[in-house]
């Protein structure tokens, strides 16, 4: 009998509802990994943001103290990644700015902390996993009520990352922060919504995907699980990924017995599409969607999922709510901040139109958008846009450099486990 298989969860979380998933989740984690063919160890990383909510330390560790006894929790501290960057500065010769691009704050630099780490500690497959998403597929059945289904989400994975360099598996619930909007009340347009949603828009997040969500009766924005998915009849294979096809950075599975073919997470500074970026880099990969979902909890509505109490019915994501507002202010300052690198990337040619275009459809629509959330500051927007549109070369050279010192710490890292 070989060794068993590495299994490592990697929770990048700024929230403590991180708690809540493990410590109703890690029973169901632990019968999946018995019930496998394989023997399997599982190792859980957890690496968490103070400043995300201004969150105390110890929050982070109000695990059960049976989830420590049966999985291994690793925590990776500020402390840990900034001892990291001394070894890699001292052992390897990387200077301070080489290793501040790969390793640090911000969501691409902790994925790549995450998978820093569970390389050192020799895991083969590593599983991306938010604080917002629970294991369970929400399913409309004939008269409209919801089901849910638990899903067997490592088991799934576990079954094709062996044969893939990642594997990836499918969302429901809320697609994205986009609050439910019925177009007409309360002062909203849905022609200055849509000009805002093609402003801010990018590979995953277009109009035509927030308007479908919109209009489907009774779901209020609310997407279900696919059937043929449900019950494993859709399995398919992605090549060239980057360039037709994006990936959610939850629910990815990376096979670093694979790594040369794993690139960098990277994002422009506080902004997102870390997955984005990734994927623009993973061309030669072999990508398989795998039948599993995860349920999408973007407002946190619903945590009482993972202890087993399911919504009947999905409530209206009330406009009223100051947090609703924030919570997509963030991610529209998120999205804007890395539109202008996404373009420059993929529409290089016309990018000095595009980004012009982009800027008018702002201005055209964010005083509207000001007035349907006047708790949060979309005013905002316009200025992030502009000033990351003027650093948009600079963070080019950022991205490829990052993933120049990526290769060469997965080269040391490989080189260390030959000795």
């Amino acid at each position: 009998m070989g060794k068993p298989l590495e299994l490592g969860i990697g929770f990048l979380t700024g929230r403590t509802n991180i708690c809540n998933i493990i410590n109703n989740c890690y029973k169901d984690m632990i019968k999946q990994l018995k019930d496998y063919p394989d023997e399997v160890n599982l190792t859980i990383f957890i690496l968490y943001d103070l400043e995300y909510q201004n969150t105390k330390r110890e929050e982070f560790y109000s695990l059960k103290d049976d989830v420590y006894k049966k999985i291994h929790i690793k925590y990776i501290t500020p402390e840990d990644i900034e001892e990291e960057k001394k070894i890699l500065k001292s052992r390897y010769n990387l200077t301070r700015y080489e290793t501040n691009l790969v390793l640090g704050k911000g969501y691409g630099k902790a994925r790549n902390a995450i998978m820093y780490f569970a390389l050192k500690r020799n895991i083969d497959y590593l599983l991306f996993w938010d604080d917002d998403e629970y294991p369970y597929a929400c399913i409309k059945g004939q008269n409209s009520e919801i089901i849910w289904e638990k899903q067997n989400n490592l088991v799934e994975h576990l079954n094709v990352i062996k044969y893939s360099d990642v594997t990836i598996g499918h969302r429901c619930g809320n697609m994205s922060p986009v609050p439910y909007i019925e177009f007409g009340e309360d002062n909203i347009k849905e022609q200055k919504f849509k000009e805002y949603i093609e402003a801010v828009s990018n590979e995953v997040i277009t109009w035509e995907k927030v308007k479908k969500y919109m209009t489907v009766d009774k779901s209020h924005g609310m997407a279900f699980a696919e059937r043929d998915i449900t019950e494993g009849k859709d399995k398919i294979v992605l090549k060239h990924v980057g360039l037709k096809n994006w990936l959610y950075a939850s629910g990815i599975c990376i096979n670093l017995t694979h790594i040369d073919r794993i690139p960098a997470f990277y994002n422009p500074p506080y902004a997102r599409g870390e997955d984005t970026f990734f994927c623009t880099l993973l061309t030669e990969a072999k990508v398989v969607k795998v039948p599993t979902y995860h349920f999408h909890d973007s407002f946190l509505k619903y945590p009482e999922i993972v202890r087993g109490k399911f919504p009947k019915e999905f409530e209206k994501v009330s406009l009223d709510d100051e947090a609703i507002g924030d919570r997509f202010l963030k991610a529209s300052l998120g999205w804007i901040k890395y539109k202008p690198l996404l373009m420059y990337i993929m529409q290089r040619t016309t990018y000095l139109t595009d980004i012009e275009i982009a800027k008018e459809k702002l201005r055209n629509s964010i005083n509207n958008i000001n007035e349907i959330f006047p708790h949060s500051d979309f005013l905002s927007l316009l200025g992030e846009l502009e000033k990351y549109d003027e650093d948009v070369q600079k963070h080019y050279k950022e991205y490829l450099k990052t993933n120049d010192v990526w290769n060469r710490i997965k080269n040391y890292i490989s080189e260390q486990g030959k000795d």
